[in-house]
């Protein structure tokens, strides 16, 4: 079972990976891996992630857009539903949501995304600004650096929806 369990979670890595080289848009590529690693795809949810590409509307100032991705995808199954919300009941639960953003955080230093740009490049960029951007995709970003942020971010949140299928059994 957890050889089968590691192989899923090797597949979302390298699905998010892929995605992030060839099309960009951090948090859509995390997302759609996690979704198409378990065969749920929600168009909803995956629109509504654009706007958390980098580091919030390209800003970088915000949460990076692969984790954002991650906690979109958690937040889906363990969130507090619609319903609960309109009774004013509180039914969520942020264990896991918490458990991968400490992990995030203990790899790469912060959650912020120019933050997480300075510790891949040693430098964070403006990515609003055309020649930066252009810069940053020189340096890599699209080769390497955001595919494996996003690779990771995506592994460790299968790995913890494969845990909270496993509890919910």
């Amino acid at each position: 079972m957890e050889i089968n369990n590691e192989k899923i979670a090797s597949q979302a890595y390298e699905l998010a990976y892929k995605y992030e080289q060839q099309r960009q848009h951090c948090s859509q590529c995390t997302l759609a891996a996690i979704m198409e690693t378990f065969d749920v795809v929600d168009p909803n949810l995956f629109k509504a992630a654009d706007g958390l590409t980098g580091g919030t509307v390209m800003s970088t100032q915000g949460t990076c857009g692969a984790l954002s991705g991650g906690i979109l995808a958690i937040s889906s199954l363990t969130g507090r539903s619609y319903q609960a919300f309109c009774n004013g009941q509180s039914d969520h639960t942020w264990d896991y949501v918490r458990k991968l953003y400490f992990t995030f955080v203990e790899k790469y230093g912060s959650p912020i995304g120019c933050m997480v740009q300075k510790q891949l490049f040693g430098k964070s960029f403006d990515l609003l600004n055309q020649e930066e951007r252009i810069e940053f995709a020189n340096a890599g970003a699209h080769v390497d650096k955001c595919p494996s942020v996003c690779g990771d971010v995506a592994k460790w949140t299968t790995e913890l929806i494969l845990e909270i299928q496993k509890t919910s059994m």
